[in-house]
C-alpha cells in the first residue's frame, strides 16, 4: 500500500561539526525500515517517467516494488541488469535533475520525490553486505575488446561486454582502477572500498585489469589491434586536463588545480598521518568555481583544517553544483564568496600565494545558454588572505591519444567525436564519457558506455 506522505525520508548523516574533521561517510544510509517505508511512497506509475530519467533505463518501478516486499536480493537483480555500479551511483548521481526530477510525486501538492537514489544505495549496500552470490562467468564468445580507461564510462562498457561472453581487457593509467570515482570523489561522499567492491564484480566476470599502463605511451591504439589482437577498442580515457585562468600570479607556490588537490588526498591517501605523499595543509584556501568539483576540494580543505572561501562569479542560485552538495558545504562552515571574481594573485617575498585579489561581479543579460552573464563592478576590487589557492574551473580531455593515434576526428574543444553508436571515425574505435563530452557526470559516462557496448557487440556478432 503507498504511502502518502509528502517528503521523502531523510538520509541519516554524521553531524556537521564532526564530519567536517573526519573523511569518514557523511551520509550513513537508510536502515530497513526506513527503506521499505520509502518505497512505499512509490506510486508504481504505469508511465514510468523515472526510467526515461534515468540515463541507464534501470527499471526503477519494479526494483522499488521488490524493496516493498523486502526482496533487497530481488531488486539488486533489478538493478544491475542495467546499471554495473549501483552502490557508486546510488551515493553520486545528481538523481534531482534525472530520475527523481521527473518523479510524478513532484506534480502533488507539497509533493518531493520518491528518493530513488537512496533506495538504490540501499540495495546495493545490502547486498555487499549480506549476499553469497557470486557473479557468473559467461561463456566465452571468442572475441576481444580493448577499454582505456576504468572510469565509469570504461568499467560500464567492460562490464556489459563480459556478461555477454567478451574477452575483455581494461587498460588503466594510474595504479588503482576507478578512474575519477577513485581520484576525483572523496571518500566522504564515496568511499573507496565501493569503488573496489564493484571492480572486483567486474573481475568475476572476467574482466582483465593492467594498471599503470599509458595508452599513447606505454603501449599506443594501433598495437592493441596489430599485436595484441583486439578486435575494437573502446576510449574511456576521461577529461584530466585541468583548466587555469589566464591572471597574473597562477603560477605562484600554493596555487593549484582541483584534480590535483583531490588525486592527492582521493588516491594517494594524503590527508594520513602515515602517507607519503605530500599535501598542503593550509590555513586558508580560496576555491574557486562552483560546480561539484568545487564543493569537493572547499570539503576537502575544510577537513585538513583550513578556513574556506568559495569564489564564484554568479550567484547562489546560479551555483551548478548538486543543492546537496551546496548545502553540506554550507552546513560545515563553508563560506561562499559569490558574485566575484578573482583578477590576480598576490605572493609574498619567497613566492608564496597570500591572498587573491578578486572584483565584484553583477549579472547582466542572459548569454548564448540562457545563464545571466557575470560582468565586473568597476573599482570594486578586495582581497581574501589565502595561503592556497584551488582552481576548480573544469577540466578538457586528455590530448595524449589525440596525438598519437591516427584516423580519429576530434572537436574543437578537444572531445572525440562518435556517432550516435559511440562509434569514431576510425573503425573498430569506439569511445564515450569525459572523452567525448568533456567533464560531466558519472551517470552520463555510463550511459555512453553501455552504448559503445551495444555498438560493439553489434559490430562483431554480425
Amino acid at each position: 500500500m503507498a504511502n502518502m506522505a509528502p517528503k521523502k525520508n531523510p538520509m541519516p548523516s554524521q553531524d556537521p561539526q564532526v564530519r567536517s574533521t573526519n573523511f569518514d561517510e557523511v551520509a550513513l544510509g537508510y536502515t530497513e525500515e526506513m527503506a521499505v517505508d520509502e518505497a512505499n511512497r512509490c506510486l508504481g506509475c504505469k508511465t514510468r517517467p523515472c526510467v526515461e530519467g534515468c540515463p541507464v533505463n534501470i527499471s526503477i518501478p519494479e526494483f522499488i516494488a521488490k524493496v516493498q516486499e523486502k526482496d533487497y536480493e530481488g531488486a539488486y537483480k533489478i538493478i544491475t541488469q542495467s546499471s554495473s555500479l549501483p552502490a557508486v551511483c546510488g551515493r553520486v548521481c545528481p538523481q534531482e535533475s534525472q530520475c527523481e526530477g521527473r518523479c510524478t510525486r513532484l506534480k502533488m501538492k507539497d509533493g518531493e520525490s520518491v528518493g530513488i537514489g537512496r533506495l538504490e544505495r540501499f540495495v546495493a549496500d545490502w547486498h555487499n553486505e549480506h549476499s553469497t552470490e557470486k557473479p557468473v562467468k559467461p561463456a566465452s564468445n571468442g572475441h576481444k575488446v580493448a577499454v582505456i580507461g576504468s572510469g565509469p564510462a570504461g568499467l560500464t562498457c567492460a562490464g556489459d561486454l563480459a556478461k555477454k561472453g567478451y574477452d575483455v581487457t581494461i587498460f588503466e593509467a594510474l595504479h588503482t582502477p576507478g578512474g575519477v570515482l577513485v581520484y576525483g570523489i572523496p571518500q566522504f561522499r564515496l568511499p573507496k572500498e565501493i569503488v573496489a567492491k564493484e571492480i572486483d564484480g567486474l573481475k568475476e566476470l572476467g574482466v582483465k585489469v593492467m594498471t599503470d599502463t599509458i595508452v599513447g605511451r606505454t603501449i599506443d591504439v594501433d598495437e592493441l589491434f596489430t599485436e595484441m589482437g583486439f578486435e575494437a577498442v573502446f576510449i574511456g580515457s576521461g577529461a584530466g586536463l585541468p583548466m587555469f585562468m589566464n591572471i597574473p600570479g597562477v603560477n605562484h607556490v600554493g596555487v593549484l588545480s582541483a584534480n590535483e588537490f583531490l588525486t592527492r588526498i582521493n588516491l594517494m591517501k594524503a590527508y594520513k598521518p602515515e602517507s607519503n605523499t605530500p599535501i598542503v595543509h593550509p590555513k586558508k584556501a580560496v576555491i574557486v568555481g562552483g560546480g561539484n568539483v568545487a564543493m569537493d576540494a572547499a570539503r576537502c580543505a575544510k577537513r585538513l583544517g583550513a578556513e574556506v572561501f568559495v569564489v564564484y562569479r554568479r550567484g547562489m542560485e546560479e551555483l551548478p553544483a548538486r543543492k546537496e552538495e551546496v548545502e553540506h558545504a554550507i552546513e560545515e562552515g563553508i563560506i561562499f564568496k559569490t558574485l566575484c571574481n578573482p583578477v590576480e594573485l598576490l605572493a609574498d617575498e619567497n613566492g608564496n600565494v597570500r591572498a587573491a585579489r578578486c572584483i565584484k561581479m553583477e549579472l547582466g543579460e542572459p548569454d548564448a545558454s540562457g545563464r545571466r552573464s557575470p560582468k565586473e563592478v568597476p573599482g570594486s576590487e578586495f582581497e581574501i588572505e589565502a595561503d592556497c589557492v584551488i582552481m576548480a574551473l573544469g577540466t578538457s580531455p586528455n590530448p595524449l591519444i589525440r596525438h598519437t593515434t591516427e584516423g580519429i576526428e576530434f572537436n574543437r574543444k578537444g572531445g572525440i567525436v562518435v556517432n550516435e553508436e559511440g562509434a569514431t571515425s576510425r573503425e573498430g574505435v569506439y569511445a564515450g564519457g569525459d572523452a567525448v563530452t568533456g567533464a560531466a557526470t558519472v551517470i552520463l559516462a555510463m550511459g555512453a558506455g553501455k552504448t559503445a557496448a551495444k555498438g560493439i557487440d553489434e559490430a562483431l556478432s554480425k
